[in-house]
């Protein structure tokens, strides 16, 4: 799956504890106002990094492992949950890991881990091979109980606190956490007086011009339409809807056959026209017509001024292609493919710069902030063209209008680790 950011994303949400009942509601939200990992294009427009094991590298010099002590008692063992930060500090293409104690990690104790296997167990379909190693015992946990499963952990991974690759003043400690979600779009065959906006499969001509043609050609060039003949998989109502969707990279739609039957599909990334990703919250700003980008500061605006919102669409001139793919029952409660290839759990899954951090590695996660509050395990499955750096992830909450209001206004401080095998 792909996805971007849609303006300088300005967020506040729920609490953990209300995340699971915050997944279905609607979805012209967060593409609009914030950060969605796969704001309208994630590893198709940039090329989509490999999925093998991490380019590892050591540094010289080992970071020192004291014995760790519990209050009031000796020094634990290697592997428990108070022993000391074991190996050398491994760096990645865009961070440095640095060995860590479990002790260290907020929720550790607390957290159902047990929700996150599922996820878990969908990466071990298509493994890294540093991630392969380890793959069998987490199946053969599957049912395990979340004791069973985090004792396991302890004895067979070691946690690596996740840091900018630079030291000193001009790197920044402090990550970002934003979310993304899959929209729920109403939509028709074909195009009705109601139903004007198309969403497109991708045209027989893109790989042969780079960069496409922008928004606003596709909108005002005679060619571009011709390009784009035959091409509809379906027609929504509104134009910001279906920008929403491209941000977000894929969605649900229901389409209205022209025999009055209805389905169910979700339209997945296909590819991008090249043209760069540009948030319509940062171009209100910037053209000072708003000064809150929240969504509802964006939706205010946008009902106030219909005649300049074609205007705002035509000031992001990437556009997504999508290719329609069959929703069976079995696949309702999970969201879309992420770049590793396997779909996503929401609550569980993360998009990542792949940079840092690996598709597939199991990852602990905390963020606190005015929309949710974050301590769990969850499992790198994705990337977007917004999620760059070391400690930066977007979070999959869910499907559906809930879910869209929590990613919209999910932007707080992250800290991670990655729990990688001994």
């Amino acid at each position: 799956m792909v996805h971007q950011t849609i303006s300088t994303k300005i967020n506040n949400a729920p609490s953990a504890s209300s995340i699971s009942s915050v997944m279905i509601k609607s979805l012209v939200i967060v593409c609009i106002v914030g950060t969605l990992a796969a704001c309208a294009s994630r590893p198709a427009q940039n090329p989509q990094p490999p999925q093998g094991a991490p380019v590892v590298t050591v540094t010289p010099t080992p970071v020192p492992t004291p014995p760790a002590t519990v209050p009031g008692g000796a020094a634990t063992a290697p592997g428990g949950a108070s022993a000391g930060a074991a190996g050398t500090v491994i760096t990645q293409a865009r961070s440095r890991w640095v060995p860590a104690l479990w002790r260290d990690l907020p929720g550790w104790d607390t957290d159902a881990v047990s929700e996150a296997w599922a996820a878990w167990l969908k990466s071990c379909d298509k493994p890294s091979t540093a991630m392969a190693v380890v793959c069998p015992s987490v199946r053969l946990l599957g049912n395990a109980s979340a004791a069973e499963q985090r004792e396991w952990m302890l004895r067979s991974l070691q946690p690596y606190k996740v840091e900018p690759l630079l030291t000193g003043p001009a790197a920044k400690s402090e990550g970002l956490l934003t979310g993304y979600y899959e929209p729920v779009l109403n939509a028709t065959r074909n195009p009705t007086a109601a139903n004007a906006s198309a969403l497109y499969r991708s045209p027989a001509n893109l790989a042969s011009k780079k960069p496409w043609y922008s928004r606003k050609d596709i909108d005002t060039l005679p060619e571009a339409k011709a390009a784009l003949q035959g091409r509809a998989i379906a027609y929504v109502a509104d134009p910001v809807d279906a920008l929403v969707l491209q941000i977000q990279g894929s969605g649900r739609v229901r389409i209205t056959e022209p025999d009055g039957s209805q389905k169910t599909v979700r339209l997945a990334f296909a590819g991008t026209n090249d043209q760069p990703y540009k948030s319509v919250g940062r171009w209100l700003l910037d053209q000072n017509l708003i000064q809150d980008a929240s969504w509802p500061g964006i939706k205010a605006w946008i009902v106030a001024n219909p005649q300049r919102v074609q205007e705002m669409l035509w000031s992001n001139p990437r556009v997504v292609f999508f290719k329609e793919e069959a929703l069976p029952a079995l696949d309702a409660a999970s969201g879309p493919r992420g770049a590793q290839g396997v779909p996503l759990t929401p609550g569980r899954s993360i998009a990542v710069d792949a940079g840092s951090i690996p598709y597939g590695a199991p990852v602990w996660l905390a963020s606190a902030g005015p929309a949710v509050n974050l301590a769990r395990l969850v499992v790198a499955q994705d990337t977007g063209t917004a999620i760059v750096g070391a400690v930066r992830a977007d979070y999959y909450v869910g499907t559906g209008f809930e879910a869209g209001e929590l990613a919209g206004r999910l932007k707080q401080p992250l800290s991670l680790w990655v729990l990688w095998p001994r």
